[in-house]
């Protein structure tokens, strides 16, 4: 078969690229080889599919190439998902942060897209791994296990390697890979962190304990909860940090973002009251007396010297933890890293040393933050290649 344009990966990418170019009157095939299209969207959100952020911009984006999202972005904002979302029907609500959530189950979504690349006249077919691709002239060679295909572009939208359990693979990095593109090296994103071994007692004598606190990973600082975990720590600020940290490096949580820790200290310099006790007016009373057992051995306020309470306010407010390593990619939300950016066209998401190769969505080295970025990116990355291949 021959087509203007095959799509490898029937994700949220590889969809909306598909649209766009069906409703070009573009010939489109779209491969994927899971059973069902766009896996990822039916488990995003919970279910309840995060599909975009109303406060979208490049700042919320990670990258060696931290200005090439922006034309994409500038090109397929907010408005144009939600311009979607109504006119297929589906409705949804707004939480905290700008976050937009379905009403109805993630399977709308995917529908909806079905739909619509329906009527653009897009052929998709699932059950379909890719063996082999090659050039030849102008033209790709897709070699599947449902048989032979060429097209005039190929756009890779295979994703990257979080959620392995739903067949994510590093397919699309191989085949840059495969054509002399560099790949900065992947690794996990948005995703829990485990202590070293010899720590583990402590965080896993708190496992379920949750409270907010501002997470600084290097120059990146988020707020939100923090959770313990058996191994180490998770929650929403910590799954942000993550995508910033890197082995060896220290994590420093303020645990009383909106305090003073210092005045609060000093102001109750001379009372009788246990440290632990004043400070389980504003942290879970289990996690302040194990914290304050293993570093400031809780006692009396009057007894501490004005030295004892600046260092203490000074833990209170950059407590140090040093990870051993992430949960890694079966639990990770996204990748961190994937094809260099600057090997792309930031215009069009084509190759610019392979005329009609395209690469769109997380395949890329682009990743959002945690609230509907990295699906945000999908559709404006894989709206952009729609409009060139």
């Amino acid at each position: 078969m021959l087509a203007d344009a095959v799509i490898i990966g029937a994700g949220a990418s590889g969809l909306i690229c598909a649209i766009e170019a069906g409703k070009r009157g573009k010939s489109v095939l779209v491969i994927d080889h899971a059973p069902k299209t766009a896996c990822k969207i039916r488990i995003s959100g919970g279910g309840a599919c995060n599909f975009t952020n109303l406060r979208v911009s490049a700042d919320d984006y990670i990258s060696m190439n931290p200005h090439f999202c922006k034309s994409a972005l500038s090109r397929y904002t907010p408005n144009d998902i939600i311009s979607f979302m109504r006119r297929s029907g589906i409705s949804f609500h707004e939480k905290e942060s700008g976050r937009l959530f379905c009403d109805r189950p993630a399977s709308a979504v995917v529908q909806a897209l079905e739909t619509e690349c329906r009527n653009a006249g897009v052929d998709i077919r699932v059950n379909c791994p890719v063996t082999h691709v090659a050039k030849e002239g102008d033209f790709f060679i897709i070699t599947t296990r449902q048989g032979v295909h060429s097209a005039r572009s190929l756009v890779v939208a295979t994703g990257g390697l979080s959620w392995p359990k739903i067949g994510a693979s590093d397919l699309g990095m191989r085949i840059a890979a495969q054509f002399g593109i560099r790949v900065i090296p992947p690794k996990p994103g948005l995703v829990p962190l485990i202590v070293p071994r010899k720590e583990r007692g402590f965080f896993n004598d708190l496992s379920g304990i949750s409270f907010p606190a501002a997470v600084r990973c290097g120059p990146a600082s988020f707020r939100g909860s923090v959770l313990f975990t058996h191994r180490g720590l998770s929650g929403p600020a910590i799954l942000q940090a993550s995508s910033y940290w890197n082995p060896g490096e220290a994590l420093f949580l303020d645990l009383l973002p909106d305090v003073d820790a210092h005045e609060l200290l000093l102001q109750n310099h001379h009372s009788r009251k246990e440290l632990q006790n004043l400070l389980s007016q504003y942290l879970p009373s289990r996690f302040i007396r194990a914290w304050c057992e293993k570093y400031l051995k809780s006692r009396p306020l009057c007894r501490f010297t004005e030295k004892e309470l600046e260092e203490a306010a000074g833990m209170l407010g950059a407590w140090q933890v040093i990870p051993a390593a992430t949960e890694g990619y079966d639990v990770a939300e996204v990748t961190v890293g994937g094809i260099d950016t600057n090997e792309v066209s930031s215009k069009t998401m084509e190759s610019k040393k392979i005329s009609g190769l395209y690469f769109t969505g997380e395949v890329l080295d682009v990743t959002g933050h945690l609230g509907g970025y990295n699906l945000h990116w999908a559709w404006a990355s894989g709206h952009a290649a729609g409009q060139y291949v």
